[in-house]
């Protein structure tokens, strides 16, 4: 005959189960390509309870020390859900920050070049938005996917366990300071891409400025504005391989943020 299980150890497993997928879930959700509207769901809910496999494994093996069932029936569990999900939620959202160093740059870049009225709806932020600063955002994404990037942040989600186990104590402080310093780094990143081609952009607004001026019967619209949206154009394509190398240095420091706030958000340990 085939062992019974009980309905009560059938219950405290799937409370188990369900804690061990707050982590996880919440930095899918607030983390960019995981959590973009254009992801459907279903996708999101096979994702997040896929992932806590190995975190329940780990529990059931010893691993990963979960709270037992008992101790999920009480009050005192939602510190921790609290601890799981803010965890979670801070490390997608530092990364989602950082990412938004490419669409910056690009809305900057329209907005130098005239381009700014070329905007359209754009399912990942919600509203208009220049397609310029889209199709950065669509580099930004296959660097990050081509990089095997998402491989690397679910690594250091899932060992994030053993560096801040749960119920350990987690040290605010240092988190938040981790998203500020992550909020002054985007404006950073964002000028480290798009100034070589803003730069030569000003160069070039300053010349056709001189050349109406000089010439007052040239018209501005129909002189100055094919011109600086062939040069915008040439010069996308000139400093393309400059572009991905910050945009990579963009994931980079991305993972970085997020191996700073999971694995040293524990204070001290």
């Amino acid at each position: 005959m085939l062992p019974g299980l009980e309905l009560g150890a059938v219950t405290g497993w799937l409370a188990q189960y369900g804690f061990a997928m707050l982590r996880i879930g919440a930095f899918l959700i607030a983390s960019p390509a995981f959590g973009g509207r254009f992801v459907p769901a279903q996708v999101r809910v096979v994702a997040v309870v896929v992932l806590a496999l190995p975190v329940m494994a780990g529990g059931i093996a010893g691993g990963v020390v979960l709270p037992a069932p008992a101790d999920l029936a009480g009050l005192a569990v939602l510190r921790l859900v609290f601890t799981e999900i803010v965890l979670g939620l801070v490390a997608g959202m530092v990364l989602t920050v950082l990412f938004g160093a490419a669409a910056l740059a690009g809305d900057k870049i329209a907005a130098t070049a005239g381009l700014g009225f070329a905007a359209q709806f754009d399912p990942a932020a919600g509203g208009q938005t220049p397609v310029v600063a889209q199709l950065f955002g669509l580099l930004m994404l296959m660097i990050f996917l081509g990089g095997d990037g998402h491989l690397a942040a679910l690594r250091i989600v899932l060992e994030s366990y053993q560096a801040v186990p749960v119920g350990a104590p987690v040290d605010f402080a240092r988190i938040v300071g981790v998203g500020l310093t992550t909020g002054s780094r985007m404006f950073a990143l964002g000028m480290g891409v798009m100034l070589p081609v803003v730069a030569c952009l000003l160069l070039l607004n300053i010349a056709v400025g001189v050349v109406t001026r000089s010439a007052p019967s040239l018209n501005l619209f129909s002189f100055g504005f094919p011109i600086t949206m062939a040069a915008t154009l040439v010069l996308l394509y000139v400093t393309a391989p400059v572009t991905g190398a910050a945009l990579e240095d963009v994931v980079a420091e991305g993972l970085t943020a997020v191996a700073s706030v999971l694995g040293g958000a524990d204070g001290g340990r």
